[in-house]
């Protein structure tokens, strides 16, 4: 068996199958770590910076191990560029003749049993969505998979997507017609076949959380465990070991109630009106939670009296259509399967009145014509550290963003990982002279009516010096949109602005068009990658702190305090300089970038903490001045 240290060398088989691979010594250092990590079925967390090539150097031991391996990466597009580009090129150049698989949670697949329903019923809402459904019907004829992300020009938002896929609660597992030729059961058959599983976070968690006390059917069998990305790791963990109730499952429920109604059980005109009732009563609830999107305490909203008298009203329908599909319970398979998911919902509803637990946090979400509702534990440490420590089984956790102040405290704790070997390996970019940090002199001030024109004055000399080629990656929205605003009145640059079409179309817009300036907020903040000349600015506008306010922060921050913590220190600058590490990462992408990155906030120079974010950034060459920024652009 090759040794990865061969495999990396001067004429090992990765310089000898790769076009332009160059070992570097981080990654053999972070490839001999893994592999001993394997060997001896311990835990591993790496930090390693940008360029390091951490992708290979888990790849090459964990296919050499031989063992069964899952990899978990931060989102689906990362799992297909793992999965198609970098999983292909390390087999062939290692040889290797073992079984590989991707699998994506079921609302990636199409549903065979929707797709039937919904050319049987004719879709819901709004008629222009046909085109789609057209589009589908002739992918279905050709595809191998059933994974919708591979459906040409179908948009990656279209609404008929909700439609055509199922959910945990609306499968019909082996009773379904269509079983057979499911593309979810036939995903999961290739995957514990297969000898290494490409998943994401998601499907991870969700897999563990299968079985409160244990795992699904797919994580026991692995050996190996490695997560890329894995700063996303506790945030994720949280949803997965909490409870959620929202009013699409209440949607989905009475819309295929009204299928069974109209298809099976027609003489039962009384399931028919129960289930109207309670689409209704669902649709008056979100009404009472405010407009727009937005996140709150639920304990808080529920003191109010409307909303406790309209929670109440939900669980009476909900429960009086259970006495009704009682009555023809045996009648309708698709009708008992229907009525285990109102239990569900019913279950679920009233662990949502037990608002005295403590440990959890108990919030409300609202989105256009939706809502959620959720029950999320303060800490994973346990059941996540529990897992760990109950399975034999190495597991590696690695991303550019672990380390806060060159220490992994932060990501540990909350995650409950205990005597792991720790490494962190510096980018091999030479900062020094490829990129400039600027914190700007003479900032406006914030909070005041006009900061947002103000600072737009302020960049706009220097996006227009560098001819575009920027990315403004803000905290809010507000802020967003009125620089993007600022900048379409004052500029002739092309401004693009996320939300006004999808991720990856904005992407590809800023990278083919000459002169243009993008955006954006939260999710341009990470896994974006944009090299060369197309981006040679990044802007931020302020330290990226969450909200205080948000429900969930909130808690954890109670819960800190409760604990004898500070919660300022152990939880609010960690998790902003994590973010702020992101942001900024996306500007030297290669050997050969070379850029400026501005951030907008006077604390990183006037606060004790802004210590700990310099420290924790890349170490380029710093100014103030604005004039030498410009000096520096021009000479890119």
């Amino acid at each position: 068996m090759a040794k990865v240290i061969d495999v990396f060398a001067e004429n090992g088989a990765l310089t000898q199958q790769i076009k332009d691979f160059r070992p570097r010594a981080a990654q053999l250092e972070m490839a001999i770590a893994v592999e001993g990590a394997l060997a001896e079925k311990t835990s591993l967390v790496v930090d390693a910076g940008t360029g390091t090539g951490k992708t290979f150097a888990y790849l090459a031991p964990a296919l050499l191990s031989g063992k069964k391996t899952i990899i978990s990466t931060g989102s689906k597009n990362l799992q297909d560029q793992l999965f198609k580009r970098d999983l292909p090129t390390i087999k062939q150049a290692l040889n290797y003749t073992g079984k590989t698989a991707l699998l994506k949670g079921r609302a990636n697949y199409l549903c065979l049993e929707r797709l039937e329903q919904l050319i049987a019923q004719g879709v819901l809402g709004d008629k222009s969505v046909l085109a789609d459904l057209f589009k589908v019907r002739q992918w279905n004829t050709s595809t191998q998979t059933g994974d919708l992300s591979e459906c040409p020009d179908l948009a990656e938002d279209s609404p008929i997507l909700s439609q055509l896929t199922s959910t945990a609660e609306s499968c019909l597992g082996t009773d379904c017609p269509n079983y057979g030729d499911c593309y979810v059961a036939l995903a999961r058959k290739k995957a514990l076949q297969a000898d290494v599983v490409v998943v994401n976070h998601h499907l991870f968690f969700a897999d563990m959380a299968v079985k409160e006390t244990g795992f699904g059917e797919l994580i026991p069998q692995a050996e190996n465990i490695i997560f890329d990305e894995a700063h996303q790791l506790p945030d994720i963990a949280s949803q997965y070991f909490g409870q959620s109730v929202s009013s699409r499952q209440f949607f989905d429920l009475c819309k295929d109630i009204h299928i069974v109604y109209r298809t099976e059980l027609k003489d039962l005109k009384q399931l028919g009106n129960a289930a109207d009732n309670l689409q209704k009563i669902v649709q008056d609830f979100r009404l009472l939670l405010g407009e727009g999107n937005q996140r709150g305490n639920w304990r808080e909203i529920f003191r109010q009296p409307a909303v406790e008298k309209a929670y109440q009203i939900l669980v009476e329908k909900l429960a009086f259509l259970t006495e009704v599909m009682k009555l023809a319970l045996g009648r309708s398979q698709n009708l008992d399967h229907l009525f285990e998911r109102a239990e569900n919902l019913k279950a679920h509803l009233q662990r949502l009145l037990e608002t005295e637990r403590t440990g959890y946090c108990y919030w409300y979400e609202t989105f256009a014509r939706q809502f959620a509702l959720h029950i999320t534990p303060l800490t994973v440490a346990d059941k996540f550290g529990e897992q760990l420590k109950a399975k034999q089984a190495a597991w590696i956790f690695t991303s550019a963003t672990l380390e806060v102040g060159g220490k992994f405290d932060y990501f540990c704790h909350r995650l409950g990982i205990e005597n792991a070997q720790q490494l962190i390996l510096q980018s091999p970019f030479n900062y020094a002279d490829q990129a400039l940090l600027c914190v700007p002199r003479y900032l406006p001030p914030t909070n005041r009516a006009n900061t947002q024109a103000e600072l737009g004055k302020m960049l706009l000399p220097v996006i227009e010096a560098n001819q575009g080629r920027c990315f403004v990656l803000c905290t809010s929205y507000s802020m967003m949109r009125s620089l993007a605003e600022y900048f379409r009145e004052q500029s002739q640059l092309s401004v693009l602005l996320q939300g006004e079409s999808s991720k990856t179309a904005l992407l590809s817009q800023f990278i083919n068009e000459e002169h243009s300036v993008l955006v954006a907020t939260s999710s341009f903040w990470e896994g974006v990658d944009v090299r060369g000349d197309a981006l040679s600015l990044v802007i931020i506008d302020k330290l990226p702190f969450t909200s205080p306010d948000e429900p969930l922060l909130k808690a954890r921050i109670e819960d800190c305090r409760l604990q004898g913590g500070e919660p300022f220190n152990d939880i609010q600058i960690p998790e902003a300089v994590i973010t702020l590490k992101q942001g900024v990462g996306r500007l030297i992408r290669d050997v050969s970038d070379r850029g400026v990155v501005m951030i907008c906030d006077n604390r990183l120079v006037m606060r004790p903490y802004g210590q700990i974010f310099l420290q924790s950034l890349p170490q380029a060459k710093r100014t103030r001045d604005l004039t030498k920024v410009i000096e520096f652009l021009k000479t890119i």
